[in-house]
């Protein structure tokens, strides 16, 4: 009997607890726009041949293929943490693990919110994700401490990177794409590199 009463109240409970959520919802959301620009600045990224953001959002079925067909399983689809016109968009988190460049996520979107690129040297380099950043007062290169490891994941070595003395890392945003995989090789902490969605200055301007 007793069990039967506690499985009884933790529905109950769990119930009362989905109508409070559910019902205030509608005014907790908008509530997130109104937070400080720092707040609400992107840290991730979108996937290759992504339309601008607005046009992106608007295009975007969440359906989920580009994270289904991606074999590095780097795009991830938003929960409701950004709010509800983010829900079930695809992100990739450079820290985490960054984009290899292989396109096949821009051959599945049934609606071009990810434009279709070749899946050739030249698609690569038409990838615009956003652009690396060098830390220099936390990168080891700059510290004269040799290491190198961000060029040597660099899919466009000596064109988006070069190296200086003791592999410094300089970075020539004409060519970087965004792809963050020098920002997932950093092996310091925190990372000594780091790419800045596209959009994400523009963004903050407008704020």
């Amino acid at each position: 009997m007793t069990l039967r009463l506690n499985a009884k109240w933790l529905s109950r409970s769990t119930f009362i607890k989905g109508l409070v959520v559910g019902a205030a919802l509608p005014f907790l959301l908008p509530l997130l726009e109104k937070l400080p620009m720092g707040s609400r600045l992107r840290r991730y990224l979108r996937p290759p041949g992504a339309r601008p953001e607005k046009d992106f959002l608007k295009a975007c079925i969440g359906c989920g293929q580009c994270a289904n067909v991606c074999p590095n399983q780097c795009i991830q689809l938003q929960g409701l943490e950004n709010g509800l016109a983010q829900l079930a968009t695809p992100v990739i988190t450079a820290r985490s693990k960054g984009c290899i460049l292989c396109m096949a996520c821009t051959q599945v979107c049934p609606t071009d919110a990810l434009q279709p690129l070749p899946m050739t040297p030249e698609g690569m380099r038409q990838v615009n994700m956003g652009t690396a950043v060098v830390l220099e007062d936390v990168c080891y290169s700059f510290a004269g401490r040799t290491c190198g490891v961000c060029y040597r994941a660099c899919p466009l070595p000596g064109e988006a990177m070069t190296l200086g003395m003791f592999e410094q890392p300089h970075i020539h945003p004409e060519h970087c794409v965004g792809c963050g995989l020098c920002e997932q090789s950093c092996v310091h902490m925190p990372q000594a590199i780091r790419v800045i969605p596209r959009e994400s200055e523009t963004e903050a301007r407008v704020s």
